[in-house]
C-alpha cells in the first residue's frame, strides 16, 4: 500500500507518516518538494508516482491572515486540491482531501450533519468549502470535516494553552465558542487503516463522499483548555473565562460547530473516542516530552 500525501510536516501530515503501520508506505512532499499554488508542480507529482491513494493533509490554515491574503488561500485550500481531484480521476485513483467545520456559520442548536448548508463566515472558510466542492467532482473522493485538531505534533490548540499556562499569571480563554476537538493521531491511524478499503472500492461506493471526522462531546475553548493545563504540575496560570469580541480578531469565527459523526459509525464502524480522555493524554504526552510551545 503506498500512499502519496501532499503535506510533509504539519500536525496531521507528521502524525500520518508515524501511523503508516509495516506494508503502507507514505510519501509525503512539503511545501518545498511541491509548491501548492502551482497546478503543474502538482500534476507532475501526481503522474509520477506509482500509489494506490493520494492524501491531501496540507492547508493554508491561518485563519486571520486569510483575509488579508485570499488569492494565497484560495490557491492552496481551492485550487490545489481541485487539480489534485483532476489528475486523481484521470487516473483513477482514490482521493482524500480534509476540510473544516469552518465552512459553518455557527448559527445551530445541534452538532452539524454532511447535509446542512455550508455558509462560512470568513475567507479560510469559504476557501475550504470550495476546495471540497472541488474535490468531489471527482466520484472516488472522500472529504473529511476536522475541527480543533490537537495532537503530540507540531503546535496546536493543546501545546500552545500549556506553554501559555506557564509563562502567565492570568490567561484568558474564549468561553463563548464550542465545536468538538479532534484528535489528530486518531484521525492519523483511520487514514492509513481505511486506506486499503479506499484503494479497492469503486465509484458509488459509500466509503466516498463528505463525512464529519471528530471526537465524541462538544466543549468550548474554555474547557478545552482547561483540560489540558489541569495535567501539568508547572503551570501557573489562573484561567478566566472572556467572549470572541473581547479579542476582536480580524476574521469571524462560528460560535457554534461542532461535527456529528453518525455517517462515519454508520459506514466505517468508527466510534470516536470522548474528546476529554484524548486531550488528556495528548497533554501528558506532551509535558513528558517538553515538546510544549
Amino acid at each position: 500500500m503506498k500512499i502519496l500525501q501532499f503535506g510533509g510536516t504539519g500536525q496531521v501530515a507528521t502524525a500520518v507518516q508515524a501511523a503508516a503501520r509495516e506494508g503502507t508506505e507514505v510519501v509525503a512532499l512539503s511545501r518545498a518538494e511541491c509548491d501548492l499554488e502551482d497546478p503543474s508542480a502538482i500534476r507532475r507529482a501526481i503522474q509520477a508516482a506509482q500509489c494506490d491513494l493520494v492524501l491531501n493533509t496540507a492547508a493554508f490554515t491561518h485563519v486571520d491572515p486569510a483575509e488579508s491574503h485570499p488569492d494565497e488561500a484560495f490557491a492552496v485550500n481551492a485550487t490545489a486540491p481541485g487539480v489534485m481531484a483532476e489528475v486523481c480521476a484521470a487516473r483513477d485513483l482514490p482521493f482524500i482531501h480534509l476540510s473544516t467545520d469552518a465552512v459553518f456559520d455557527g448559527l445551530t442548536d445541534r452538532p452539524y450533519v454532511e447535509t446542512d448548508e455550508a455558509r462560512p463566515l470568513n475567507v479560510y472558510g469559504r476557501s475550504k468549502l470550495a476546495g471540497e466542492q472541488a474535490a468531489l467532482a471527482h466520484p472516488r473522493a472522500a472529504v473529511l470535516r476536522i475541527s480543533w485538531v490537537f495532537s503530540r505534533y507540531g503546535r496546536n490548540y493543546v501545546s500552545f494553552m500549556l506553554r501559555l499556562a506557564r509563562e502567565r499569571d492570568v490567561l484568558k480563554v474564549v468561553a463563548d465558542q464550542f465545536g468538538t476537538p479532534t484528535d489528530g493521531e486518531a484521525l492519523a491511524a483511520f487514514l492509513v487503516e481505511t486506506a486499503p478499503r479506499w484503494a479497492a472500492a469503486p465509484s458509488g461506493d459509500p466509503a466516498f463522499g463528505l463525512f464529519h471526522f471528530a471526537n465524541a462531546g462538544e466543549t468550548s475553548r474554555f474547557e478545552f483548555a482547561k483540560a489540558a493545563i489541569e495535567r501539568d504540575p508547572l503551570s501557573r496560570a489562573k484561567l478566566e473565562p472572556t467572549t470572541q469580541a473581547a479579542f476582536a480578531e480580524p476574521a469571524p469565527r462560528p460560535p457554534r460547530s461542532p461535527l456529528d459523526t453518525a455517517k462515519l459509525r454508520a459506514v466505517f464502524g468508527f466510534e470516536p473516542e470522548p474528546w476529554r480522555p484524548a486531550v488528556e493524554r495528548t497533554a501528558d504526552r506532551l509535558v513528558t516530552m517538553g515538546a510544549i510551545g
